[in-house]
């Protein structure tokens, strides 16, 4: 049998009840804080240049890689690739009302 273990008077049971008791409520997080992103609306110089050279030579274009890459706004990123889909200097792969994914333009010369 194991020995007997020394019982605590009232006043210390009541004193122990009182001060473990309650704990600090529990806050709830405020979530989760994206990075507010300041995209371009307008194509500066520089910008305008560098989209014409890096986006044909991309070999899957989308709006998202675009705004990514270029730090452009959806719109503007959008309605630049259809007028260099028009242009032809990049060819759709899929016209869809949600996405749009465009491919490289490949002449024909170098399809063999």
């Amino acid at each position: 049998m194991p020995p007997k273990i020394q019982q605590k008077s009232k006043e210390q049971k009541m004193a122990a009840a009182m001060a473990g008791g309650k704990g600090k409520k529990k806050k709830w997080s405020k979530g989760k804080a994206r990075d507010k992103v300041d995209n371009k609306v307008l194509f500066s110089k520089e910008q305008w240049e560098r989209f014409n050279s890096e986006v044909p030579k991309m070999k899957l274009i989308t709006v998202s890689t675009v705004v990514e890459k270029l730090k452009i706004s959806g719109g503007l990123a959008r309605r630049a690739l259809n007028e260099m889909a028009e242009n032809g200097e990049i060819k759709a792969v899929c016209v869809s009302r949600a996405q749009r994914i465009y491919t490289r333009s490949i002449g024909e010369e170098e399809e063999e």
